[in-house]
């Protein structure tokens, strides 16, 4: 399925009315493993501003022990401090990686904004060097801008 017939989908998820937000943000995350063959762990990280920590949201792939991040550190940690989006092309390579799974070969990770604050993000492993390309990284901004809409 292409990102342009997942977008009405995702949408469709979040109007939703008779799902809470965790299990419309649960439902997309089983959409896109569903419908991206290499997107092989979705899942979504909370920021608590506070603490300065991430904490696991919703996600579908394998277990993670990763339920809290700091920020700043392993790619999720970095983009909560860069509020910019983070493309690992092979976890291999970088040095700030917090190994989930030796299968994991790369990571996409977007930042979620609501009224211009980073309250999150969207975080994909794949189990393929490389997949991952600008079209990906638009998508996922879309997802999380219709996410945005649940807060």
């Amino acid at each position: 399925m292409t990102f342009q017939e997942l977008q009405p989908k995702v949408t469709e998820i979040t109007l939703n009315t008779t799902l809470s937000r965790d299990e419309k943000l649960l439902s997309i995350c089983e959409l896109l493993s569903n419908s991206v063959a290499y997107y092989n762990w979705v899942g979504f990280y909370f920021a608590n501003h506070e603490s300065k920590t991430l904490h696991l949201g919703p996600y579908v792939g394998a277990a993670t022990d990763h339920t809290v991040i700091p920020f700043g550190k392993g790619i999720c940690g970095q983009v909560a401090v860069s509020n910019e989006n983070f493309v690992v092309p092979d976890v291999a390579a970088q040095d700030n990686y917090i190994a989930c799974s030796f299968t994991v070969k790369s990571e996409i990770v977007v930042p979620l904004f609501v009224n211009g604050e980073n309250i999150g993000q969207i975080d994909i492993d794949s189990h393929v060097i490389d997949p991952f390309t600008k079209e990906d990284e638009k998508f996922l901004a879309f997802v999380n801008e219709e996410i945005a809409k649940l807060y």
